[in-house]
This record gives structure tokens, C-alpha cells and sequence, in this order.
């Protein structure tokens, strides 16, 4: 761990309500949708632990029972967590002002809970830490600024301005949901008004800093990252961490089987006259019978796959799909049942929650 790494607390967003993941955040956290097995947010906490940073505050809203069950009291991943209750999403900045008191005059990193980055952050914390300006942000190239924050440099990369999903970006380049501050950001948040979104904007409060000639920094990233707000970027970022996966066989697969590639093969699972092509994972207890998983594909803990083919897709814990062809580029849900229409009268029979998207080929 390099020297001056311990001063540096975490503060990790969680509490957003995950609108463009409907319908599955209705009834759980969008930082708890797994990615290769794994939960988003855990990603994020082991990067932070791996940065040298013991001392975690969670800022939690209407999910806050299901984020403390899944991260408890931090001490899995090395770090000692505290929860900091929001009331309602009203913003970036809003998170900083309810974690006043946590924070005290700690320098500090904020960790949005549903991003997603290779690399880690230890040499973004590190070169914080030597070299310690108001703000430190990171920045990367996007195809459509309007929808995120945009960063606008001078010649010497120096950030001179700041604006929040603007109609006319003066850049391509967007910030990426990982922020370092100086204690001086709690007088530029103390200064801010709510934005014409009714939120308290970081983004205002780092222009605050550069307004008051304080020294704000930026690093433009090359490698991966996504905020996994929506259903194709979660899958895209499964891909990418499937990629990466190593083979491992704990559960039991017959003799009438085939795995192909890179495929794990969680403890408990079963694989009975199926063929696997990886990269993928069958989560512990689940059940794959008589059909074919495809790549980039993670299967939930207990789900059960009978006479189905799926690719390119996250199934979460107890699902159950059987003989319904073939799906491709989903997420499907907790406990769903997704089961063949009768084929008589020629009709399909849905049963949708609020903002559900279906496509039916006639």
C-alpha cells in the first residue's frame, strides 16, 4: 500500500432508483443486478479495498435493507462501511452534503455504486494523493455527450469548465462516475442551488471550484467504462467480464454433455445433455437440462433451463425457462418463469409490469 493511501475515505452512491432498468429495479437495487455472477457494486468495493482505502461511507435510499444484506458491515471485502440514509435522489452533490459529518476533513473518493471500470482506481488515488488538487476527475470519450457530464478543456488539459447532460456540449468528453475531492468541495457544495433537474449537481460544485481559482485535475481514461444503467450496457459489460473468465468445473455435467471454451461451472449446478459454449457461468445450484447456453451468458444461482437455448444474456437467481426456443440479448429477472404460449388460439399471453419493453416476432 503506498504511503498516504489510509487518509483517503470512499463514498460509494447507491441510492438511485434505477428507472432505466425497470421493471427489474422495481423490486431490487440496480447495484445488485449481477455481471458475470457478480453483483456491479462489488466491483466497485473491491477496486476501492484494492486502492488502500479501509473507511466506506453507503449512501442508501428505498433499498437500503437490500444493500446492507448483500454488503453487511464491509469487513468481506476490507472495508469498514457505514450507511448514510438519502431520502429522496437528489443528486450527485446532495450525496456529499448528507456525508458532511463521515467525511469530516478527510480527503476522499466518490464511487458511483453502478459504474463500472477496468483497471481499478489505485493509480487515480495515488496520483491524487501526490499531488493534490481541489478535484480530481476522470474523463472519457462518448458518442453522444447530451447524456452525461461534459468537460471542457484548455490547451494544457487543465479542466476550465464543467456542464451537466447540456443540449450543446462543448466536448465528447463525459465524466466517468469516479470523483477524488479535497475537503474544499464541502464549501463549494454548502454554495449550490438545485439545478433545473431539482438536484444538487456535482458538476456545479466543481465549477464552483474552478470559479473560486482552485486547481481541478483530469485524467482521460482508455480503458472500459460504463455506467450499466441500461439493460445493453449491462450485458455489454458481462461480456466484457466473461472475457476474462477462467474455466472451472465444481458442479456435475454427464456424460452427454459438451463444454466448450471458457465455462464455469458453479458448485451444486447440474448440466445433463446440454452444450455449453463459453465464456459463460452456471451459478451454484442451477439446473441446465436437455439445452444449449450460449456465449456470454450468465446463469443465476438455482435457476432451471430445460429444452431452451439462451446467449448473449444474465438470467438472475430462480429463474426458470423451459422449452421456449431460443433467447438471446435479455436479462431476466428473479425467480421470472418464461414458459412456451399454447398454440392454440394463436395469441401471446403477457403479464407485464410497469415500463416493461417486449419484442414479439409475429
Amino acid at each position: 500500500m503506498e504511503k498516504g493511501l489510509t487518509s483517503v475515505k470512499a463514498l460509494v452512491l447507491a441510492g438511485g432508483s434505477g428507472t432505466r432498468l425497470r421493471p427489474i429495479t422495481h423490486t431490487s437495487a440496480k447495484q445488485l443486478v449481477p455481471v458475470a455472477g457478480k453483483p456491479v457494486l462489488f466491483y466497485g468495493l473491491e477496486a476501492i479495498a484494492a486502492a488502500g482505502i479501509t473507511e466506506l461511507g453507503m449512501v442508501v435510499g428505498d433499498t437500503q435493507a437490500e444493500i446492507e444484506a448483500a454488503v453487511g458491515d464491509g469487513s468481506a471485502f476490507g472495508l469498514q462501511v457505514t450507511y448514510l440514509r438519502q431520502e429522496a435522489p437528489l443528486g450527485l452533490a446532495h450525496g456529499v452534503l448528507i456525508a458532511r459529518d463521515f467525511l469530516g476533513d478527510d480527503d476522499f473518493v466518490m464511487y458511483l455504486g453502478d459504474n463500472f471500470i477496468v483497471g481499478g482506481i489505485t493509480d487515480l488515488v495515488a496520483r491524487f494523493t501526490r499531488e493534490r488538487p481541489a478535484a480530481q476527475i476522470m474523463l472519457t470519450e462518448v458518442g453522444d455527450p447530451r447524456q452525461f457530464g461534459v468537460a471542457e478543456l484548455d490547451g494544457a488539459g487543465r479542466v476550465v469548465g464543467l456542464e451537466e447532460k447540456p443540449a450543446r456540449p462543448k466536448s465528447d468528453l463525459a465524466l466517468v462516475g469516479v470523483y477524488l475531492f479535497s475537503p474544499a468541495v464541502h464549501a463549494a457544495v454548502a454554495e449550490l442551488k438545485p439545478s433545473w433537474r431539482g438536484e444538487l449537481e456535482i458538476t456545479d460544485a466543481i465549477q464552483w471550484l474552478i470559479e473560486e481559482g482552485l486547481r481541478v485535475e483530469s485524467s482521460v481514461i482508455t480503458g472500459y467504462w460504463k455506467d450499466t444503467g441500461n439493460v445493453t450496457d449491462m450485458l455489454e459489460v458481462n461480456r466484457l467480464v466473461l472475457e476474462s473468465v477462467e474455466p472451472r468445473v465444481s458442479g456435475h455435467v454427464d456424460a452427454a454433455s459438451d463444454l466448450v471454451g471458457r465455462v464455469v461451472v458453479e458448485p451444486g449446478a447440474v448440466v445433463e445433455r446440454s452444450r455449453v459454449v463459453g465464456p459463460a457461468i452456471i451459478g451454484g445450484g442451477a439446473r441446465i437440462r436437455d439445452s444449449y447456453v450460449g456465449p456470454f451468458t450468465s446463469i443465476g444461482a438455482s435457476c432451471t433451463i430445460t429444452g431452451s437455448e439462451i446467449e448473449y444474456s444474465i438470467v438472475l437467481p430462480r429463474a426458470s425457462i423451459a422449452g421456449v426456443g431460443r433467447i438471446e440479448s435479455s436479462l431476466i429477472g428473479h425467480d421470472v418463469e418464461v414458459t412456451p404460449a399454447p398454440h392454440t388460439p394463436r395469441a401471446h399471453r403477457l403479464v407485464l409490469g410497469d415500463h416493461s419493453k417486449v419484442q414479439i416476432s409475429s
